[in-house]
């Protein structure tokens, strides 16, 4: 399934918590290394630039508890990461806004699915802050809010995603359930049938090897922001 987004352009991410909410967080920064793997797996090369990122007061697997009331997304979700999120909200009830910070994307585009549905059905908001990054399945987690907050700043980037196989999404009938899996969960979102279609065929007319770059406003003309 989808993994992480190649990415070979600087970053450098840091959190603009809303007006209503400011208060002075500490970041560290951290360094993701170039990953190889063979050709043939659903991994690819990953390449990011030193970026900064809010500490926390606790820490579940790539979230990062702010306060009371929000948490962060630094990292790379995978499998274990729907449990870590439950995890983090029995722990801290109230977080209600997920920051997204760095997020290169998933190493399990079916767990990613589970932690969006999570997000959705618990009521919290998503907000890229700007200079913040959100790439390759974890737009499916920032689509995942019941709103959705993109700063001017904010980016963005959409790829087809791969299987073990190294087969894409156009490797597959449209009502395949491999390609459905996506159109239904973002009709979970709150999309419409020609909206979730149309989203998702944006996403793949760019091969996996590749990446689509979006704004906050570039984003905003194919889903619904607040």
């Amino acid at each position: 399934m989808r993994r992480w987004l190649a990415l070979f352009l600087p970053l450098v991410a840091a959190v603009a918590a809303p007006a209503a909410a400011q208060e002075t967080v500490v970041y560290e920064t951290v360094v993701e290394e170039t990953v190889v793997v063979e050709a043939g797996g659903s991994d690819r090369f990953v390449a990011v630039a030193p970026a900064l990122v809010p500490q926390g007061i606790a820490n579940y697997g790539p979230f990062r508890v702010l306060d009371a009331s929000r948490a962060a997304l630094v990292d790379v979700t995978d499998e274990r990461s729907p449990a870590q999120f439950e995890a983090m909200l029995r722990a801290f009830p109230g977080i209600s806004l997920l920051e997204m910070v760095e997020c290169p994307g998933t190493y399990d585009d079916r767990a990613n699915l589970r932690l969006g549905r999570i997000i959705h059905a618990r009521g919290i908001a998503t907000h890229v802050p700007a200079g913040g990054s959100v790439r390759s399945g974890a737009v499916e987690l920032f689509l995942a809010g019941t709103a959705r907050i993109a700063d001017p700043g904010a980016e963005f980037a959409v790829h087809s995603w791969a299987d073990e196989d190294g087969l894409e999404a156009k490797d597959y009938a449209v009502d395949a359930p491999e390609n459905r899996a996506y159109i239904d969960y973002y009709r979970e979102m709150g999309m419409t049938a020609p909206e979730a279609r149309a989203f998702y065929a944006m996403t793949n007319s760019v091969p996996n090897a590749d990446a689509r770059w979006l704004s906050a406003a570039d984003m905003g003309h194919w889903v619904k922001l607040n």
